[in-house]
């Protein structure tokens, strides 16, 4: 069983150019958690909270900054290996705003854990 949680996003100062660190911008990430199990009832507290997942991909890119998505990506992934202990992980952060030329519609990296 699988919990996602898709278009998550933040703002958050990180890049490699000191202007994106400075003023920030939307990072948008998609997020696969597997579990080991599926929920023995109804009860939310019988799983991992999907809230509990948005916190913690939060707190990780609020403790920032990261220069590289790749270092991003990976950051919330292992956390989230940590703190849940779940199956696997994927996760993709997603740069929308990304500034290049020729333009793009976003930037984007997918790390996978176990």
């Amino acid at each position: 069983m699988e919990i996602e949680l898709s278009g998550l996003e933040l703002f958050g100062y990180h890049g490699v150019l000191e202007e994106e660190r400075r003023e920030g911008q939307r990072f948008v990430f998609d997020v696969t958690v597997r579990l080991t199990e599926e929920p023995a009832s109804d009860d939310v507290a019988a799983t991992l909270d999907y809230r509990a997942i948005a916190a913690c991909v939060h707190e990780v890119s609020s403790g920032g900054p990261f220069q590289l998505l790749e270092t991003l990506a990976a950051a919330v992934a292992d956390e989230l290996m940590a703190r849940f202990a779940p199956a696997g992980v994927r996760l993709r952060v997603r740069k929308p705003d990304v500034k290049l030329e020729p333009p793009v519609e976003h930037s984007a990296v997918t790390v996978e854990r176990p």
